[in-house]
């Protein structure tokens, strides 16, 4: 027969339990809300930015830096914009630093093993700029035996998205760009839809002019040749290049942060849930085998009683 004390601690554990899942499930529900109309609030600047982007990398024609002072790579961008054979490409990886997420974690992992399983085949070399310690720890292990080296890793950069932490990323991918380390770069993140879903995504970033054929046919991706600039088209380029590159890391940043925040509220809720069932079926267990104890002890006192009288 079960121990009765040994069902009452397993209780008494999972109450536990589901206290802490229900806290979480709480924290998290009060802070996607917020991080859901931040990503929606972001998108149309988003969008707006790339257009104009659009028109403007299809007026320049060539691109020169004679007349720039180019102080650090990022500022460099006609190379930037400069396509060339690939041979190497990163990938900037968007995890999270913290787990009970559901399968957050593990679908960016995967979709990024994928991505780097693809580009061996190729005979192309993958680096990792990982975002999220949860991404670091599991790429660690996951990415032995392919030609992929882990060459950045950013903590407060998922713990708190910012535009400063989006700039500081896109220093780092610019400079291993334009010195001819790498030749492409993309991101693998998620794309938040609502509470109860996301997408896994992979968002290409440089070379900037990678843009499909179908985007530069329509007209509005041509300047009006009566505007003009002030200094020059050059010298905006040089604002709007790192500015476009900041900002979609930005983007896929609050994207995936409100994707782990609905994912972390999405797997407590289910945890808290059944722990509710483990609780009501333990506690049938607990009540049955405490009223086969009884029984079994008033049994024996029968039985004792009717052995004296006989």
């Amino acid at each position: 027969m079960t121990n009765l004390k040994d069902i009452k601690n397993r209780i008494q554990s999972v109450q536990s339990t589901k206290k802490i899942t229900r806290a979480m499930k709480m924290v998290a529900a009060a802070k996607v809300k917020k991080a859901e109309n931040t990503v929606k609030a972001s998108r149309p600047f988003t969008q707006n930015l790339n257009d104009m982007f659009r028109k403007l990398l299809h007026s320049v024609g060539d691109y020169s830096a004679a007349s720039l002072k180019i102080k650090s790579p990022v500022d460099n961008y006609p190379e930037l914009l400069k396509v060339r054979e690939v041979k190497s490409v990163g990938l900037l990886v968007n995890s999270s630093n913290k787990g009970l997420a559901g399968a957050y974690n593990a679908n960016v992992v995967r979709r990024t093993i994928k991505k780097i399983e693809e580009y061996s085949e190729q005979g192309i070399k993958t680096y990792l700029f990982i975002i999220g310690q949860k991404g670091i720890s599991a790429l660690k292990r996951k990415v032995k035996g392919y030609d992929c080296e882990i060459v950045k890793t950013y903590l407060s950069v998922a713990a708190n998205p910012s535009g400063e932490g989006a700039k500081l990323v896109t220093e780092d991918l610019a400079e291993y760009f334009v010195t001819g380390k790498i030749d492409k770069i993309e991101i693998i993140t998620t794309r938040f839809k609502n509470m109860m879903s996301y997408f896994v995504e992979s968002w290409e970033v440089l070379p900037l002019n990678e843009f499909s054929d179908e985007q530069s046919k329509h007209s509005d991706n041509v300047i009006d040749p009566l505007m003009e600039f002030e200094p020059d088209k050059h010298h905006i380029l040089q604002k709007i290049v790192p500015m476009y590159i900041t900002n979609i890391i930005y983007q896929s940043l609050l994207e995936a942060q409100a994707s782990e925040l609905a994912s972390r509220m999405t797997a407590m809720s289910a945890a808290t849930n059944n722990a509710e069932e483990m609780i009501k079926t333990l506690s049938v267990e607990y009540n049955k085998t405490r009223q086969a104890a009884i029984t079994q002890e008033i049994v024996e006192v029968v039985s004792g009683a009717n052995a004296q009288m006989g």
